[in-house]
């Protein structure tokens, strides 16, 4: 007999997704929202607010644009909102919920977004999954073994589900993020492992999905938006004594890169609202914390239309040598704009941001990281040309980058070459994967996948030695120095040692013991070293990871400008001496 008990998803009508989904009319918007009488229906206003939205010839150079506007029909509107939920259903009653957090920055930032959501609705967080009333999983779709690492820790939590005594709530289990959008079909239907399944742009909706999970069926909203950018919620931040935190300035991309599946998971393009982003560095410098990172896909890319001073009909510029396929947008606040506005707001505070792109590093943007001693010098570059005019404006410069090995028709010149401008570049950091092919992509439909895995970790392999082997040279060239440092702690390999990392981003660890203090009127006093301090490190060796050496004094961002003002250069040696050292 066929058991009509299973558990069956809950899908949202469209009346549930108008605050997400619909187009708000923005006062830079090229195609403005037709403004209707207060007499006509919700429903009225949300056909007339698709048919005039953009689409995707909209956002293509050249492309022929047909006029003919969607028709709409009644039958998609429901206006029953939440009929089946009773009014104080959304409140959490001291549930426990467990996150666990896989993949990049930006994931742990929605961890943040998703529990401060999620917090105000009364739900407790714990750290131990086998107390968790609900156990979120934030997911990455990148590449195929973050997403295998997720089907495998889903299984055991439901084998630790289907354990849990009788008498305790039933565990409920949620994927959120980019695995969620990807795979909706195959999470809710085919293995049957969820009760809630949350995309990027859903995390407001965590409340309603988890109170119909608890009610004993399947809840999913995956619906991407144009307009979410969560400006309004303040994201409760967890990072090692609270130091350093990362601040979301933007979601989703624009580029469509051919073997990239983010546009596919968190849509298009979507800048906060700079007022927002202030208001949160402000807290943050409140709060002691001395490090904020700038986060978004595509950084550099920012523009903020929410006011209309912010306006005009100028096109955002690009790197010099750079073009695009996409229209350029007009109009908004800029990156450049941004950034120069968060540097001031505390000079001892480190502003760094990630990731940028290299088609979007206008002039205007390297001179200001040059100008402001607060804004860390490490940045990302793939093309030569762009790399020499960051190393002329910004001498000293420390360079990172994200590299595939084996990407479809990936030939061994194609390897070498890459190599070759590992070995050209120099970079401090680097990011190196195997290519894994994503649904959706240009590649999927396009390009065969025909690398021999093989091939590919051989390849992978020697790009990780050249990286090696270039890093070392560049960190070994900082010996001698002295770097400033923004101390982070204890070193995990030794109690006697302390670490932090310098204005390029890369470990610097030394002895822990008392330092001179910042001279004054009445002469130089010795104090310990905390997490949190700036100090001056001696740089004595170097591999391809981290800097060795020990600690001159104390210092601060903003008094280490005046009195070393080549401190990020091949000049701090010299500025060791105006210390008496």
């Amino acid at each position: 007999m066929r058991n009509t008990n299973r558990l069956r998803p809950i899908f949202l009508t469209f009346e549930q997704w108008l605050p997400r989904w619909s187009l708000q009319h923005r006062l830079c918007c090229s195609k403005p929202v037709s403004v209707h009488s207060n007499e006509e229906s919700r429903a009225d206003k949300f056909k007339t607010q698709i048919a005039t939205g953009p689409r995707f010839h909209d956002f293509v150079k050249g492309a022929s644009i047909n006029k003919q506007q969607p028709v709409i029909t009644d039958d998609l509107i429901d206006t029953d909102k939440h009929a089946y939920l009773p009014e104080d259903s959304e409140i959490g009653n001291s549930r426990t919920v467990c996150f666990e957090t896989y993949g990049c920055q930006m994931n742990v930032n929605d961890t943040e977004i998703a529990w401060s959501i999620l917090q105000k609705k009364g739900y407790q967080r714990t750290s131990d999954v086998a107390e968790a009333d609900v156990v979120l999983l934030v997911t990455c779709s990148i590449r195929e073994k973050a997403e295998q690492t997720i089907w495998n820790r889903l299984r055991q939590l439901t084998a630790m589900k289907k354990r849990r005594l009788k008498t305790r709530v039933p565990m409920k289990i949620g994927v959120l993020g980019c695995m969620a959008e990807r795979l909706k079909s195959e999470l809710l239907e085919r293995e049957k492992l969820l009760d809630v399944l949350a995309g990027p742009d859903a995390y407001r909706d965590l409340p309603r999905l988890l109170s119909v999970a608890h009610g004993g069926q399947q809840a999913s909203n995956v619906l991407l938006s144009l307009e979410e950018t969560y400006a309004d919620v303040m994201p409760v931040h967890h990072s090692p004594q609270g130091l350093s935190a990362f601040v979301s300035i933007m979601r989703g991309c624009d580029n469509m890169c051919s073997y990239c599946i983010v546009p596919f998971t968190r849509g298009r393009e979507r800048s906060r609202p700079v007022s927002s982003i202030l208001e949160e560095v402000h807290i943050l410098s409140e709060q002691g914390v001395k490090e904020v990172t700038l986060l978004g896909q595509n950084v550099n890319s920012y523009r903020d239309t929410s006011e209309e001073q912010f306006c005009s009909s100028e096109p955002g510029q690009l790197s010099r040598g750079f073009r695009t396929v996409y229209r350029a947008r007009p109009g908004g606040l800029r990156f450049a704009d941004l950034l120069d506005r968060v540097s001031l707001i505390d000079p001892d505070m480190r502003i760094r941001f990630t990731s940028p792109h290299p088609k979007d590093f206008p002039d205007e943007v390297l001179q200001l990281i040059k100008e402001r001693a607060n804004i860390c010098n490490s940045s990302v570059s793939a093309y030569l040309e762009l790399v020499d005019n960051i190393k002329t404006i910004i001498p000293g410069v420390s360079l990172s980058s994200d590299f595939i090995s084996g990407f479809c028709g990936e030939t061994e010149e194609d390897h070498l070459q890459t190599l070759s401008l590992i070995r050209e570049v120099r970079y401090n950091v680097g990011f190196l994967f195997a290519y894994s092919m994503r649904k959706k992509t240009h590649a999927f439909h396009r390009l065969q996948d025909d690398v021999p895995a093989e091939v590919k970790q051989r390849r992978l392999e020697e790009l990780i030695g050249m990286f090696r082997e270039e890093a070392t040279k560049v960190n070994s060239a900082l010996i001698g120095s002295a770097q400033l440092v923004l101390v982070e702690g204890e070193s995990k390999r030794s109690a006697q040692d302390l670490c932090g990392r310098n204005d390029g981003n890369v470990k610097v660890i030394f002895p822990r013991q008392e330092v001179a203090g910042q001279p004054t009127d009445t002469g130089t006093d010795t104090s310990p070293v905390n997490p949190g301090d700036y100090v001056l490190v001696k740089i004595e060796s170097a591999n391809s990871q981290s800097l060795r050496g020990h600690a001159l004094s104390h210092t601060s961002l903003s008094d280490s400008a005046t009195r070393l003002p080549d401190h990020r250069h091949d000049g701090q040696l010299a500025s060791v001496a105006r210390h008496g050292i």
